[in-house]
């Protein structure tokens, strides 16, 4: 296993935008995770870099985030960047059609699961249809008790399959078997991805699925404030990405 670099800017830099994907988690990646999933801030400048890094790579460039794929369009506008969405339930390769991998939960499980008298003030729902999130940052003592809450919910309904997901400060109910890493495998396969290396950047324990995969389908993992096993680098956080973004940037237009 190769060595961790020391600093992740220069072996980023290095990349060739004309060999290479670039596969980008959103919250605490290339944005600061804010207050709720609501209340974050996408600048300008980060908009630019994502629209000239897709330019500059022949489209290669993905999204690949637990929220759905309406959500990042409304987030990126006006940009609708090829995407990987909960937590890879639905995948879109071009500005159309949406491939989805997962059905509903029942609307009596995501009630229940989202029943306000089970849950306490601060406490954040995001309902994704496919799945339903607990966000807690809001009210970090609740954490154990949103936990026995998630799974008495669970045990309600049988024979829904069903998975518990764990992130910063949320819990998640999602279908079984939806996973970041297969979904980029999946996307991998179709032009302008497929014959790039996939290099990927991500912050949380539901990006393991990628780091587990990347190896296998020859790519470059980086992540943020994280150890994961495999990493070509990391960066300190969020604004280091983007300056790392825009150097890309910068050293494709020389290239060019």
């Amino acid at each position: 296993m190769p060595p961790i670099a020391n600093d992740p800017m220069d072996v980023f830099a290095k990349l060739d935008l004309k060999t290479i994907a670039l596969l980008l988690d959103v919250d605490g990646t290339i944005i600061d995770i804010g207050p709720s999933p609501s209340e974050v801030h996408v600048s300008d400048a980060l908009l630019q870099s994502l629209k000239r890094l897709f330019d500059l790579t022949g489209g290669a460039v993905a999204l690949v985030s637990g929220r759905p794929i309406a959500d990042l369009d409304r987030l990126f506008s006006p940009l609708r960047l090829p995407s990987v969405g909960g937590h890879g339930a639905e995948m879109r390769l071009d500005e159309n059609k949406v491939f989805f991998f997962a059905k509903p939960l029942p609307e009596d499980l995501r009630k229940r699961l989202a029943d306000p008298a089970a849950l306490s003030p601060g406490v954040l729902v995001e309902d994704k249809k496919y799945s339903l999130v607990l966000h807690f940052r809001g009210a970090p003592k609740e954490e154990e008790r949103l936990g026995r809450h998630m799974m008495a919910c669970r045990a309600a309904f049988p024979g829904e399959p069903t998975e518990l997901l764990l992130g910063k400060a949320m819990f998640e109910i999602l279908r079984p078997g939806i996973s970041k890493g297969e979904s980029i495998r999946k996307l991998m396969a179709h032009p302008p991805f497929s014959g790039r290396m996939p290099v990927f950047i991500g912050d949380d324990v539901t990006d393991e699925s990628v780091f587990r995969v990347l190896p296998e389908i020859g790519g470059k993992g980086f992540s943020v404030n994280r150890h994961f096993p495999g990493l070509t680098g990391i960066f300190k956080n969020p604004a280091q990405v983007r300056d790392a973004l825009n150097t890309l940037v910068a050293n494709g237009q020389t290239a060019a």
